[in-house]
């Protein structure tokens, strides 16, 4: 299955609905059951060349200090389709996150202050990208979706790995839930 289809439902090819108002800065272009599930390849054919992803509840649990050997396998995946990456977080514990992203040989910027633009052009500048060859994957529509859609990224949303997440994201992820099904409603978004 391609990118589209998942992400912006019917009213994904309808450029000026998709701009207007604040549905254009929270709706991801695409969404995908997992990282796992994203087609590095289809990417590419779009015209992708880099990579900016989050760590926390987007690749691993929030609590997690390591990648699996499958994550490895998808990084490895990108690398060999020609896309770079870059692991963007904004957890506080750089360390942490340093750790992480040498285990899957990529840089990093961390913490980040998402959705703030700019830690999404320190991190194009570290890939050598511009926004129409960069795409964020991430599972945070306040920080990750908007952020990059405010930059005209490709957005990619999946859903959190775990439950177990900080205080204020929980608080957030109860606001964000009512915005996807606003999205689901309106057709813009299926799945998420």
């Amino acid at each position: 299955m391609g990118e589209t289809g998942k992400g912006c439902g019917r009213k994904m090819g309808c450029e000026r609905e998709r701009r207007a108002g604040l549905v254009s800065f929270l709706c991801p272009r695409s969404w995908r059951p997992s990282v796992g599930h994203i087609d590095v390849r289809e990417l590419k054919r779009r015209g992708i060349d880099g990579l900016i992803v989050d760590v926390d509840n987007t690749l691993v649990e929030w609590d997690r200090h390591e990648p699996t050997d499958a994550l490895k396998s998808w990084f490895s995946a990108a690398n060999d389709a020609g896309l770079r990456c870059c692991v963007v977080s904004n957890s506080r514990r750089r360390a942490r996150i340093a750790g992480f992203a040498a285990a899957l040989g990529v840089p990093f910027i961390a913490p980040a202050g998402k959705p703030l633009p700019w830690c999404f052009r320190s991190a194009m500048r570290v890939l050598g990208t511009d926004p129409r060859r960069t795409a964020v994957v991430g599972d945070q529509v306040f920080t990750d979706v908007l952020g990059g859609n405010a930059l005209g990224l490709y957005t990619i949303l999946v859903p959190p790995k775990c439950p177990r997440e900080f205080v204020g994201t929980r608080l957030v992820r109860r606001l964000e839930r009512l915005v996807l099904g606003y999205l689901r409603r309106r057709g813009y978004i299926e799945g998420a």
